[in-house]
């Protein structure tokens, strides 16, 4: 950002005197904006993050141009891919969008620390009377990056310590509360001194839908006891494998992986090399890319990043298991006392009655109603689109010869040719 570009920022925002002093040069720089330490008139430190001018602008005409070529490339690809192209530019435009709006941050940043204040992980302050759509004002926080190696040893900070903290959380955010910031790189990750882990940048948080949770949940467990049955039922209800996927060979690749990530020889390039050959010989298996798995993945790989920067062969999934199996009647909405639960079932007796004489009556009056899950949805809308297809050029062939016919009698053969290419593609679908 160029100085003249600052100030212009800088006093539309700040007509008064916000500040007693303010620095120009960012001590943090990226895209969208960038961040410049500050003092208060009552000599509080502070971090004022600025909006780049104009980026608002282009973030919109990029995301244009990016569904200009994908609607120009999308036929070119299979129904499976086309999918996961178009949920992924669907899901980053969407966030890209919250990200350029200072306005959404502060309001992440506030509900985040309302959320999460028992969590034991720090979060900066904001002063919302100071913030705007192009600025935000919070807490000047004291610490060193995640991945900072050097500084933690030097304060001899326990990084196990500060490791299973961030797994903990993560597992709380993204598993059991379903709220969860999406952005966790080591920059947004410091430490400070006394080995607290403070999160910063609030312009990414994602909501969990709760049966998503659910099949992440099971995914993870059946992932760590090696259950290929559960583990295919949990990715399709995910979205991240076809309802319509043969079981026999998933099982296969399912235990091709299971094998690979839990051998405690191998090392993580060995690992990676494997991973990739087996990935390689499923090329033609339907999967996918849900959008709300997007952020899920790439949460989880940075967060297995974060691990092997201080553990070697660090493993997310037997790390977050224990947290889950101590928490998982919470993560699925279950009470925390056996006599709460039996309480409340008592309680939901006359209305499980009603609800199966309404269930009865629908079934003998023939309007029972049976609800499908958006996979399933998919499956069908797919399979009738891959049976109408060549019915629907079939016919294209034929009308095309009859027209042809209607034109100009003496191109008869060519009708003809065109009604048979027509009528074999219809008989043959």
């Amino acid at each position: 950002m160029k100085e003249h570009e600052f100030q212009e920022i800088f006093t539309r925002n700040f007509k008064d005197k916000s500040f007693k002093s303010i620095d120009k040069n960012p001590i943090a720089s990226a895209s969208i904006g960038q961040v410049h330490v500050a003092y208060l008139q009552d000599d509080t430190k502070v971090a004022v993050k600025l909006r780049r001018i104009d980026i608002k602008e282009q973030v919109y005409a990029d995301i244009n141009i990016i569904s200009f070529f994908n609607k120009i490339f999308k036929p070119l690809f299979s129904h499976y891919t086309k999918n996961s192209i178009e949920a992924v530019i669907i899901e980053f435009s969407k966030m890209i969008k919250q990200e350029v709006s200072l306005t959404n941050e502060l309001n992440n940043l506030l509900k985040f620390s309302s959320t999460y204040k028992e969590s034991g992980v720090k979060f900066p302050i904001a002063f919302p009377k100071y913030c705007s759509d192009e600025v935000i004002v919070m807490s000047f926080e004291e610490g060193f990056r995640f991945d900072d190696k050097e500084s933690i040893f030097k304060y001899n900070i326990d990084f196990k310590k500060i490791i299973t903290t961030l797994v903990d959380f993560y597992t709380t955010q993204m598993l059991i509360n379903g709220y969860f910031h999406a952005d966790p790189h080591p920059g947004n990750l410091l430490v400070n001194k006394e080995g607290e882990l403070i999160l910063l940048d609030f312009g990414m948080v994602k909501t969990v839908p709760n049966d998503t949770r659910i099949a992440i949940i099971e995914l993870i467990k059946a992932a760590n006891e090696q259950d290929y049955d559960g583990y295919i039922s949990a990715n399709k209800r995910l979205g991240t494998i076809a309802y319509e996927a043969p079981t026999v060979q998933l099982a296969e690749f399912t235990q091709k992986m299971f094998e690979i990530f839990s051998n405690e020889n191998l090392d993580s390039e060995s690992m990676q090399k494997l991973a990739f050959e087996v990935l390689e010989s499923t090329r033609d298996f339907p999967f996918k890319l849900p959008s709300d798995a997007i952020y899920i993945l790439r949460v989880s790989a940075i967060i297995e990043g974060l691990g092997t920067t201080y553990i070697e062969n660090f493993n997310g999934i037997k790390d977050i298991l224990p947290i889950l199996q101590t928490n998982i009647p919470k993560a699925l909405g279950a009470n925390d006392s056996i006599k709460r639960t039996i309480e409340q079932e008592i309680k939901d007796i006359p209305f499980t009655v009603k609800h199966f004489k309404s269930s009865l009556k629908q079934i003998s009056e023939g309007e029972l109603n049976i609800q499908v899950s958006n996979s399933q949805l998919l499956w069908i809308a797919k399979e009738i689109k891959d049976f109408l297809k060549p019915i629907i050029n079939g016919f294209a062939f034929m009308s095309a010869g009859f027209f042809v016919l209607l034109y100009d009698t003496s191109l008869s053969s060519y009708a003809i040719f065109l009604f048979i290419i027509g009528f074999l593609r219809v008989l043959y679908k």
